[in-house]
């Protein structure tokens, strides 16, 4: 390049600052900017009254705000849209010795962030009810499906570790392909990525037991984390295979939205954050999924939905890669090469 072309070292300053600003803006927005937007609104949860006790639930029901939604059921329906995840608490009322006993249901299978949120709000309920009838009140705090610290922590640590894991493998596969000069073919490219997809999820599983082994590492939460991963591994196999290693500037972001956004339940986010991020990070499913998988039978309604996400993830992901190329036609002769290699080259003899 001509030194007169060459960018001025001012332009580099600039552009170097421009890019690192927006840099900030975006990575700011998909993380941080969640966590500090954060505040109530709609939060589930459950009153379980009956008698006398029921009226003072529907009014409390009506006078929550929009913070919480509430819903005033029976104790039995209480428990199983807990265990539905239809709510994040139940508060269940009954008559005690010498007032009123409030016990305070939550689960160890529900998001910790709507766990928290939901115990705050039911307390304060509960002594604004016992005050509202003018009796003292007993409250204790049942939480069924317990969760240890690993087993909180684990179904989000394993989601992102997981789409991590298979974007290190996937990249060192495609620069690999590249210093070799050999593409992988479109049977060698899924088998790589299956066996990539099991390594991470051995690891991963590893990393659980270390951490917690009484955590139930059964046939259903391994199979659902290698579902996962051989679909976070096409997925990304897939986008690098179309961009390039230019893919990473979409793969490398996501993983920062997986603590600052699936960590969070949606009641808890701003409105722009829960439809433009939450509703469709594959995070959220692979989160919610895990934790109900470690922590109850595996039958509530989100094991279920992040199959299928997973799935057609997967199917998606691993047409891309078989997908052949297509051959780029040969290009057609130039007539005057035509005519110059028809011609008969002269002797030595002729020459001379």
């Amino acid at each position: 390049m001509n030194a007169s072309h060459a960018p001025r070292p001012a332009a580099i300053v600039v552009i170097a600052a421009v890019a690192g600003s927006i840099a900030a803006i975006v990575l700011g927005l998909l993380t941080f900017g969640a966590q500090a937007t954060v505040q109530p609104d709609g939060v589930p949860v459950a009153v379980a009254a009956d008698g006398p006790l029921r009226q003072g639930a529907e009014q409390l029901a009506g006078r929550a705000g929009d913070e919480l939604s509430v819903r005033v059921v029976s104790s039995e329906e209480g428990r199983r849209l807990l265990d539905d995840k239809a709510v994040y608490g139940v508060l269940e009322l009954s008559p005690g010795g010498q007032g009123l006993r409030a016990d305070i249901v939550l689960s160890g299978a529900i998001n910790p962030s709507g766990t928290q949120v939901a115990q705050q709000a039911l307390t304060g309920a509960a002594q604004g009810i016992a005050a509202a009838s003018n009796q003292p009140v007993a409250i204790t705090v049942e939480t069924v499906h317990p969760a240890s610290a690993a087993g909180r922590v684990a179904p989000l640590a394993g989601s992102a570790l997981m789409w991590i894991g298979c974007l290190v493998g996937a990249v060192l596969l495609v620069v690999a392909g590249r210093r070799l000069g050999r593409p992988a073919g479109p049977v060698a490219r899924v088998a790589l990525t299956i066996g990539l997809a099991v390594t991470v999820t051995a690891a991963v599983a590893g990393l659980f037991w270390l951490w917690d082994d009484n955590l139930p590492l059964d046939a259903d939460v391994l199979g659902f984390m290698l579902l996962v991963a051989v679909a976070f591994a096409a997925l990304q196999g897939a986008v690098l295979r179309l961009l390039g290693l230019a893919g990473m500037a979409i793969l490398a972001p996501l993983y920062l939205i997986a603590p600052a956004v699936a960590g969070q339940v949606p009641e808890l986010l701003n409105p722009v954050y829960r439809v433009l991020l939450w509703s469709w990070t594959p995070f959220r499913f692979s989160t919610e999924g895990l934790r109900s998988l470690l922590m109850m039978d595996g039958t509530a309604p989100d094991v279920r939905t992040a199959i299928w996400v997973f799935a057609v993830m997967a199917v998606v992901g691993f047409v891309v890669l078989a997908w052949p190329r297509r051959r780029r036609p040969d290009p057609e002769p130039d007539p005057a090469d035509e005519i110059a290699r028809a011609q008969p080259v002269p002797s030595d003899a002729a020459v001379a």
